[in-house]
């Protein structure tokens, strides 16, 4: 995630009432009563305590499902991360095996599987099956969402010179009637040329503004393109080209 949106989301959440342990690692979990109690310390070190908690949940990442399913009997070998390394057509190295999805390198997101599954088919069939994996939103489903394409600020800088912009949605018409205030949208798009390299928000819907981000990177959109282009008023989206138009310098709701 882009380093302004883990910013944000880290406020966010506090205000809602989390708290967060970060660089903090469990070192044991015991089960009294109804209760679960978590030993943690501090991952660099440090003095240890103790977490009551009514329930854990533990997410630490995901991993290739390829367990069992005798890849080796095929001639077919995985990298060290367990994926099924595939060419740009998602064949194997073995003639008349395809691979796609959780399997295969690159998110694990199930619409990037879905244009996968679409583009290997029709690649099997003899057609030109393509997925452009550039261009991979990804959402967050929490409250509010949190959604980006591309690449981060942080990415974007290290390839060269790029230009920013940023709108909060406290200031976009259609969050503050809602009394949905968090949030902001950010562009990125390269200095020389402003073509759009990334696009992050933070917002209500954020999940489904992506999408008009994703279409924009997709035809090669500058962050001039969209912020030209006519958005219905009163609505989240809104934000999305007041984020285009900061890239020049020029909103018109700050």
């Amino acid at each position: 995630m882009d380093g302004d949106v883990r910013k944000e989301a880290n406020k966010i959440f506090k205000k809602q009432g989390f708290e967060f342990k970060l660089s903090t690692k469990v070192t044991g979990a015991q089960v009294k009563g109804k209760k679960a109690v978590l030993s943690v310390e501090p991952a660099a070190g440090g003095a240890a305590e103790s977490i009551e908690a009514d329930c854990v949940l533990v997410s630490i990442g995901r991993r290739p499902n390829t367990d069992g399913l005798a890849l080796d009997k095929a001639g077919l070998a995985v990298n060290a991360r367990g994926q099924i390394e595939i060419d740009h057509d998602f064949r194997t190295t073995i003639p008349g095996i395809w691979a796609i999805g959780d399997v295969v390198p690159g998110p694990m997101l199930a619409h990037k599987a879905e244009d996968e599954g679409i583009a290997c088919a029709e690649n099997i069939a003899g057609l030109t099956g393509i997925i452009n994996h550039d261009v991979i939103p990804s959402v967050v489903y929490t409250a509010p969402e949190i959604a980006g394409v591309g690449l981060t600020e942080e990415a974007a800088k290290a390839k060269g010179e790029i230009k920013v912009g940023k709108f909060p949605m406290m200031a976009n018409s259609r969050a503050k009637t809602n009394h949905e205030p968090d949030g902001f949208v950010k562009v990125i798009s390269d200095a020389a040329t402003d073509r759009v390299l990334g696009v992050w928000c933070i917002a209500s819907v954020a999940g489904t503004m992506i999408a008009e981000a994703a279409i924009a990177m997709e035809f090669g959109a500058t962050s001039e393109d969209i912020a030209y282009t006519c958005h219905a008023h009163p609505t989240h989206s809104e934000a999305l080209k007041e984020a285009a138009m900061a890239v020049q310098g020029k909103p018109i709701h700050m």
